[in-house]
């Protein structure tokens, strides 16, 4: 007795569905974004009466009124202030949570893993506990309006996150690597600078961008020290554009917002390699 097969019935593809979904979902995300760059290049009065994110046409007056600012600080010195802090943040993590994260990993000390612990729970300890304290603190040094109540405090050691990123990756560097080098007459100021720091190089990347990131977007921190105008950074000087009766120069304010962006975006396209890897390479996946 002859059988013949079935024809197998061929199951729907849904993954056009999903990708669909997805597009749909990124737009959708994306419209805010994509509608303030589009009204930065539009006239005052088409910002509001039109949705569509593509303008007409495009008009720069908005970005010219807008660096000016109209109170003789533009937003050069802004961004200027901006890029200073965020340098002096980016070697005071640098130098500070690598050395204090190789004592972690390396050196065996007193009350060690207690500190570590203690380290670790300044991470659950919310912002503005500390800001009262902090602020009597500086107001009593008298770094007030000054940028250093914002730079000095990254040289002790303050950001635990980036401490125990470098203890987890400084953990996975073979301690046989220290120990040749001592052998070879290195003391520990030498291992760390000539073995343990060359080879820290994508952990202090990402230390690098993440600081610089979180740095260039804080608001509550400059705002709380910076009281004279020509020491605003990037962040108080798009509130410039906000007065007092609640009105603003949508326009104007539109436009410097979308120009605020491109320093993060650039390090972010440029970086994002390495900034995974420095992630995954920590021993913080998983």
């Amino acid at each position: 007795m002859v059988t013949t097969a079935r024809p197998r019935t061929k199951k729907p593809n849904y993954h056009w569905m999903l990708h669909a979904g997805l597009i749909a979902g990124a737009v959708l995300m994306l419209y805010p974004l994509l509608w303030m760059i589009g009204s930065s290049f539009k006239p005052e009065g088409q910002i509001f009466s039109d949705l569509n994110p593509i303008p007409q046409s495009l008009d720069f007056s908005n970005y010219i009124k807008g660096w000016t600012l109209g109170t003789g600080v533009s937003f050069t010195t802004f961004y200027l202030n901006s890029f200073m802090i965020c340098a002096g943040a980016i070697v005071g993590n640098l130098f500070s949570c690598s050395l204090a994260a190789y004592a972690f990993a390396r050196i065996n000390f007193k009350f060690k893993p207690v500190l570590f612990a203690l380290m670790l729970g300044t991470l659950m300890l919310p912002f503005h506990v500390i800001v009262v304290p902090q602020y009597i603190i500086f107001n009593t040094l008298g770094w007030t309006n000054s940028f250093l109540p914002l730079i000095v405090p990254k040289f002790f050691a303050v950001d635990a996150f980036f401490i125990f990123l470098m203890v987890q990756f400084i953990r996975g560097i073979p301690v046989e690597l220290e120990q040749a080098a001592m052998v070879d007459g290195c003391n520990r100021g030498q291992t760390f600078l000539l073995i343990i720091l060359p080879l820290l190089t994508p952990a202090l990347v990402t230390t690098t961008i993440f600081t610089f990131i979180w740095t260039y977007n804080d608001f509550f921190g400059q705002l709380l020290y910076l009281n004279n105008e020509r020491k605003y950074t990037v962040a108080l000087g798009l509130r410039q554009f906000l007065d007092a009766s609640g009105q603003s120069s949508w326009g104007a304010m539109f436009a410097m917002t979308t120009l605020s962006l491109l320093p993060v975006f650039v390090i972010f396209l440029f970086f994002q390699k390495r900034l995974v890897d420095g992630i995954a390479t920590t021993g913080l996946k998983g």
